[in-house]
């Protein structure tokens, strides 16, 4: 596989969110020591430095494919295991218990494969529960006011809730509130049973007191 360093390296250090990042001790391919390192964890791909300050990576390990495994010969150690007799291994130590199982709960769900079985699993309770009868609930939707001339009104009376039959016991939308109003504009009957007249005139009235206080108000010095 060819990998673009300076894409790599941008993407190791961008503002992106990480997954996981920390102080790792990394033991050396050809070495038994332990070199204290910088990991940075972005999707499947997991970077180490050489402190948190370094722009550039000093290596890059795919995760996919990869086993975790704990390592008993030393503490808070975990192994990176790759399939194939010739695949390298990655053995990686922590600071804590803490901290080593939040690393393998990370690196085990950083691959494609984890994600895939993931979705086969959801797809799998997904078809049980529509074989059963149990499809998942519908989303309820919003009630849609009326509309005069492209703007929604507000009506002072809620619409009649339908009666709800015994096999369908879901709720209705929600209706929307009513926007404040004062009480001289509410008028003292139902609004169906006003002319248009009596509501021009009572709505009316509203308008010129509100207009007449604020004519007093921009007369003032």
């Amino acid at each position: 596989m060819k990998l673009n360093e300076r894409s790599l390296a941008f993407y190791a250090t961008c503002d992106a969110p990480v997954d996981n990042a920390g102080f790792l001790y990394k033991k050396g391919g050809r070495h038994a020591t332990y070199h204290r390192r910088w990991f940075v964890l972005r999707g499947n791909m997991l970077f180490y430095f050489e402190d948190p300050a370094s722009r550039e990576p000093v290596g890059v390990i795919i995760l996919e494919g990869c086993t975790v495994e704990l390592v008993e010969a030393a503490e808070f150690a975990f192994a990176v295991r790759f399939a194939g007799a010739r695949a390298r291994t990655y053995v990686l130590a922590a600071e804590s218990q803490a901290a080593m199982e939040g690393w393998v709960k990370a690196l085990s769900r950083a691959s494609f494969d984890y994600l895939r079985l993931v979705v086969r699993e959801l797809e799998q309770q997904l078809a049980a529960m529509q074989a059963g009868g149990c499809p998942p609930p519908p989303r309820r939707p919003r009630a849609i006011l009326p509309k005069e001339n492209g703007c929604a009104v507000w009506s002072a009376e809620l619409p009649a809730t339908p009666p709800v039959s015994n096999t369908d016991a879901r709720p209705g939308p929600e209706l929307p509130l009513l926007p404040p109003r004062q009480q001289t504009s509410v008028p003292s009957r139902p609004l169906d049973t006003a002319s248009f007249a009596q509501l021009h005139e009572r709505y009316g009235q509203e308008i010129r007191a509100l207009r007449g206080k604020w004519l007093k108000s921009q007369a003032r010095p």
